[in-house]
């Protein structure tokens, strides 16, 4: 199998990280900050370690600003719903993914909130005009994607950033397409809550997420319970990240994601970025050029877009495509990608698209059987 499912997660993962999660059954087993003992103080040091990676990749202020979640999905929850307030306005992009838009829509259901679309543009002064426009006295946050899960377009962070950080607007930032593939410092781009995947870009577990934020000792929570500390009060901690992290940690998953990171720090970002754009633009350049082929992007190019192209074969359903696909050896994503605002925009809201995401392991002899067979498919 020809994997160009990237976008949902990331394979295969690099060796490293199996025999991290190995070498976590068999040493660091122990549940970390629970216990004295030399394993749960070993255990603890390791995830601690990953702590540290991670803030050091994202510009964070302090190790403590990171928590670990199960997904980006929980970590963009936890954020939503432990910063906004009754009577909040909030505003979001075209392009969401049902991670953002879900949770911000029952709480506008429920009459806690009220939300703004802001309609995004290939150019990116246009689409700050647009969240510009949607500011009102009582918004308090923006909430984006980086990067779309549909079309690959990259919104402008910094300079949205920057205009939360003059209207005094939170801003969270909805990494799972652009965590290890782009550079994102939380510093430079005004980034109160990030909120990533383990398993995409940064070649993790699944299971595992990251929300990274300074401002988790003035949250609301929407998980109580044990953290391993102050254990005599019967009220959740305000110090990071117990405040965030009840429960036992993922232990095996999170070294996994450690060594996962250490791999996009050694390859670096950009010799990442670099590669899979490169097998992008070139299957974007092979389809624009096949006959019964359809692209929802009228260009593709460095800076503008994330490794994920969108396409579907005239008169054939997407999941049909990607499901003969499959018969071929390759595994591609059709249908809806859990964003139908984004869907909505590119106007395959009906019939989804098919969907190639590349990954660090794809290679040019893998991009042209790909194009070739999704050109045998458009001539039938």
């Amino acid at each position: 199998m020809i994997y160009f499912d990237n976008g949902a997660t990331s394979f295969p993962k690099p060796r490293r990280v199996a025999q991290a999660v190995g070498e976590a059954f068999d040493k660091y087993g122990a549940n970390p900050g629970r216990s004295g003992h030399e394993m749960s103080i070993d255990t603890a040091i390791r995830v601690f370690e990953v702590r540290e990676s991670l803030a050091d990749l994202f510009g964070a202020r302090s190790p403590q600003n990171v928590v670990f979640t199960l997904n980006c999905t929980q970590a963009v929850n936890m954020a939503v719903k432990g910063a906004l307030r009754a009577g909040d306005h909030v505003i979001i992009s075209d392009l969401e993914h049902n991670a953002v838009l879900r949770p911000i829509h029952a709480l506008a259901q429920r009459g806690v909130i009220t939300y703004s679309i802001a309609e995004t543009f290939p150019e990116h002064s246009r689409t700050l005009a647009s969240f510009a426009g949607h500011i009102m006295p009582n918004t308090r946050m923006i909430a984006c994607t980086h990067a779309s899960n549909v079309s690959g377009a990259v919104l402008p962070i910094e300079e949205i950033g920057r205009l939360c950080e003059e209207r005094d607007i939170l801003f969270l930032v909805d990494a799972a397409q652009s965590a290890g593939v782009l550079d994102i410092n939380l510093q430079r781009c005004g980034i109160d809550f990030l909120c990533a995947a383990g398993h995409k870009g940064l070649y993790g577990p699944s299971g595992t997420g990251l929300l990274i934020t300074a401002l988790g000792s003035f949250m609301d929570t929407i998980i109580e319970g044990g953290t391993g500390s102050f254990s005599g009060s019967f009220d959740q901690p305000v110090e990071m990240p117990d405040r965030l992290e009840s429960g036992t940690v993922n232990t095996m998953g999170i070294l996994g994601l450690g060594a996962g990171v250490s791999f996009v720090k050694e390859k670096t970002l950009q010799v990442i970025y670099t590669h899979e754009m490169k097998l992008a633009i070139e299957t974007f350049a092979a389809l624009r050029d096949t006959p019964g082929v359809t692209l929802y992007t009228p260009s593709f190019e460095f800076g503008a877009n994330v490794p994920v192209l969108p396409f579907n074969i005239e008169g054939k359903p997407s999941e049909e495509t990607t499901a003969l696909l499959s018969d071929k050896g390759f595994a591609l994503r059709g249908g809806l990608h859990c964003a139908p605002l984004a869907h909505q925009k590119l106007g395959t809201l009906e019939n989804g698209t098919a969907r190639i995401s590349f990954g660090s392991f794809n290679t040019i002899e893998q991009v042209n059987r790909l194009c070739e067979e999704i050109a045998k498919l458009a001539r039938e």
